[in-house]
C-alpha cells in the first residue's frame, strides 16, 4: 500500500476526549474516528488489525472444532421472554420496535438466537457436540461509554456456544475452549491472565476471564505468588491467616464514646488512635427489597457480588439515605450493638475476617457516637452468619496453597462460561439420549472482544512516540521511508524493495508523500509498524540503508542487497539484525 492512497489521517494533537492510551493513539494514528458516544468508524489501518485478530481465531476455533456462522443482530423480544431475560438484562438492552409494533432488540449477545437455531434442528443424542461461532456487531447501551474501545456501546466480538449431551461433554467442551483462548492471546502477542470470574448477566456455574495485565485496567485481579491461581477480585474465595487484631488479649471495657462528624473509617481510626482494622463498617445493602447489614473491618471493602450469591438474590444495591432512616438508624454512625429493632429483624452477614475478633469499634446508631471495646459474640448475639463477604486485595492468602496473593489490574478481552441448560431447559431445547429420554441439551459459551482486544495490545504496546503493535496484530508488517523523495536513486531503490516485499507476500507500507523526513518518521513511530527501512541517498553511496525495529532504538545499516532476506528473517522469527552494525 502506498501511504499516498491510504487512508489514515493522522493528528498532532490529542483528542480532548481520549482518557486512556488506546484512545488517544488509535485516534491520533487515523485508526478510528468517533461517530456518537462509544460508536466508532474503523478506518483502513484498524480494519487490517481487526481482521488479523480475527484471523487468528478463527484459525484457532476451527483446529479446536468449531464451526463459524453468521446470525441476525435484530433480534425478537419472544425468544429472550423465553430465556427469561427480556426484564432481567436492564437498560443495557437497546430494545425497538417494528412498524408492527412488534418488540425487538439489538444484540448485546446471542444465547437466545442459537438455542433457538439448535432446538429447530437437533433432536438426537447422536448429533452432539456441535461448537458453533460468529464474528460480528454488538450493542449494548452503556449509561457512560468511556475509555474508547475499552468501554464502547457498539463493539465486535466472537461469541461461540458449545452443545453436549450431558455435563462431562460439556465441561470437555469448556477445557477445549479455555485452551484454545491461551493459544490465540499468546499468538496476539499479549501478557495475559485467565483468572476465575463472576458468570454475571449471562448465567452459569463455571466462568474464567482472561485478562489483559495494564493499568489503565478496569478490573481488578489478584494472583498467586506460589501456583497458578488467578481471580478476580469480586470471585476470589478468602481464607484466614488468623491474625489477631488487638495489642492486647484482654476485653477492655465497652464505652460510649463521642466522634462528632465523624462518620468515616479513616476519620475514627484517626480521632481515637485505632487500626483501621479494629474499626468496623456496616453497610446497609437491599437484596430482592429486604434489608440486609453487611459488616466488615474497616480496612477491608463489602463485595456486592458474594452477598449477592449468599442470599441467592437476583438484584442487590445499597440503601438510599430515606431506607436507612426508616430502619431507626443514622448513616455515617451505623453498628451492630444496640441497633433498632427493625434493623434486629433485617438478615446480618458478617465477614469471616471479624469472627472471634474483641476490642473493636461500631457505630452507636445516634448521631456523633460510636461504641468501643466491643466484642461481637459477646455484645451482639444476633450476628450468627459469618461469611467471606469482602474483595480479595494484594497480601491476602492464597485459597489452594500457603502463597501470596498480588493485585494487578486487568482488561477483560476474553470470557468463557459453563452455562448448564439455563438456556436449553427454559427455551425447551431438548434431545433424545442414548436411553430415548427426552433431556435439556448441555451448553457453553465463550466470547472474545476483537475490538477489545485491539485497544488491549495498545495499552500493553506503546511508548511516548506511539504504538508498537505485536508483529501478528500489525496492519502492516513492513515500514518503508524515502528520505528524499526528489532523488530518482531513492525513489528507484524504495520501489524496488516495495515490489519485492509484495512478491513475497509481505504485507508493506510504502510512505511515498513528497513530505520532509522528519514527518515521515514522526507517522511511522506513531502508526507503530514492526520493521522501517529507510532509504536516504547518503547511505546508498555506501550501499545500506537503514533498518530499524519499532520496538527497539537500535538503528541498523544493512547493505541493500541483503535488506529483504533479513526483513524476511526477522518476521520468521530470527535475530537477523543482530550481525549487523548499528
Amino acid at each position: 500500500m502506498r501511504a499516498s492512497r491510504l487512508y489514515a489521517p493522522t493528528l498532532k494533537e490529542t483528542p480532548s476526549d481520549a482518557e486512556v492510551v488506546s484512545h488517544q493513539l488509535l485516534t491520533r494514528g487515523g485508526y478510528i474516528r468517533k461517530l456518537t458516544a462509544g460508536v466508532y468508524d474503523y478506518l483502513p489501518l484498524a480494519h487490517r488489525v481487526l481482521r488479523n485478530i480475527e484471523e487468528i481465531i478463527r484459525q484457532e476455533l476451527n483446529r479446536a472444532g468449531a464451526q463459524e456462522l453468521l446470525m441476525p443482530t435484530v433480534q425478537p423480544a419472544e425468544i429472550w421472554e423465553e430465556s427469561g431475560r427480556w426484564q432481567k438484562y436492564g437498560p443495557e438492552l437497546l430494545r425497538l420496535k417494528d412498524r408492527k409494533g412488534s418488540d425487538f432488540c439489538l444484540g448485546p449477545t446471542h444465547e437466545e438466537v442459537i438455542v433457538d437455531l439448535v432446538r429447530r434442528d437437533v433432536r438426537s443424542w447422536r448429533q452432539l457436540p456441535i461448537n458453533l461461532y460468529q464474528i460480528q456487531g454488538k450493542f449494548r447501551d452503556e449509561i457512560r461509554p468511556r475509555a474508547g474501545l475499552m468501554r464502547g456501546r457498539e463493539f465486535i466480538m466472537k461469541d461461540a456456544y458449545s452443545f453436549d449431551v450431558n455435563e462431562e461433554g460439556a465441561l470437555q467442551s469448556y477445557d477445549a475452549m479455555y485452551k484454545a483462548y491461551q493459544r490465540i492471546f499468546t499468538r496476539c502477542g499479549l501478557d495475559f491472565r485467565p483468572v476465575e470470574a463472576d458468570t454475571g448477566s449471562i448465567g452459569g456455574s463455571r466462568s474464567h476471564e482472561f485478562q489483559v495485565l495494564a493499568e489503565s485496567g478496569e478490573d481488578a485481579i489478584v494472583s498467586c505468588d506460589s501456583c497458578e491461581f488467578a481471580a478476580n477480585v469480586e470471585q476470589a474465595e478468602l481464607v484466614i491467616r488468623g491474625e489477631s487484631l488487638s495489642s492486647s488479649p484482654e476485653m477492655k471495657v465497652l464505652t460510649k464514646v463521642h466522634t462528632p462528624n465523624q462518620k468515616s473509617i479513616e476519620a475514627i481510626s484517626s480521632a481515637l488512635d485505632v487500626d483501621k482494622k479494629s474499626c468496623v463498617k456496616t453497610l446497609v445493602m437491599i437484596a430482592d427489597d429486604q434489608a440486609v447489614m453487611v459488616l466488615v473491618r474497616g480496612d477491608h471493602e463489602v463485595n456486592d457480588i458474594k452477598v449477592k450469591k449468599l442470599l441467592d438474590a437476583q438484584e442487590i444495591r445499597m440503601a438510599t439515605e430515606e431506607e436507612i432512616k426508616e430502619l431507626g438508624l443514622v448513616s455515617g454512625f451505623i453498628g451492630p450493638y444496640q441497633a433498632s429493632n427493625q434493623a434486629q429483624k433485617a438478615t446480618w452477614l458478617v465477614d469471616q475476617a471479624l469472627k472471634g475478633k474483641v476490642n473493636l469499634v461500631v457505630g452507636a446508631n445516634e448521631l456523633d457516637y460510636h461504641f468501643s471495646g466491643v466484642s461481637l459474640e459477646r455484645d451482639c448475639p444476633q450476628l450468627d452468619r459469618y461469611a467471606d463477604v469482602r474483595l480479595a486485595e494484594a497480601g491476602d492468602a492464597c485459597p489452594r496453597c500457603r502463597g501470596e496473593l498480588r493485585a494487578f489490574k486487568g482488561i477483560e478481552v476474553g470470557h468463557v462460561f459453563y452455562l448448564g441448560t439455563k438456556y436449553t431447559k427454559a427455551m425447551k431445547c431438548n434431545i433424545l439420549d442414548e436411553n430415548g429420554q427426552e433431556t435439556p441439551i448441555v451448553m457453553g459459551c465463550y466470547g472474545i472482544g476483537v475490538t477489545r482486544v485491539m485497544a488491549a495490545a495498545i495499552e500493553q504496546n506503546h511508548d511516548q512516540d506511539g504504538i508498537v503493535w505485536p508483529v501478528s496484530l500489525a496492519p502492516f508488517k513492513l515500514h518503508i521511508l524515502t528520505l528524499q523523495s526528489n532523488k530518482e536513486d531513492v525513489v528507484s531503490c524504495a520501489e524496488g524493495f516495495y515490489n519485492e516485499a509484495l512478491d513475497m507476500g509481505i504485507d508493506v507500507l510504502y510512505d511515498d508523500r513528497d513530505l520532509r523526513a522528519g514527518g515521515k518518521f514522526k507517522d511511522a513511530d506513531l502508526i507503530g509498524i514492526p520493521f522501517r527501512i529507510a532509504i536516504g541517498g547518503r547511505g546508498l553511496k555506501e550501499g545500506v540503508v537503514e533498518v530499524k525495529k519499532r520496538s527497539e532504538k537500535t538503528v541498523y545499516k544493512v547493505p541493500t542487497t541483503q535488506v529483504m532476506q533479513v526483513i524476511a528473517q526477522e518476521l520468521a522469527g530470527q535475530n537477523a539484525l543482530n550481525s549487523f552494525t548499528e
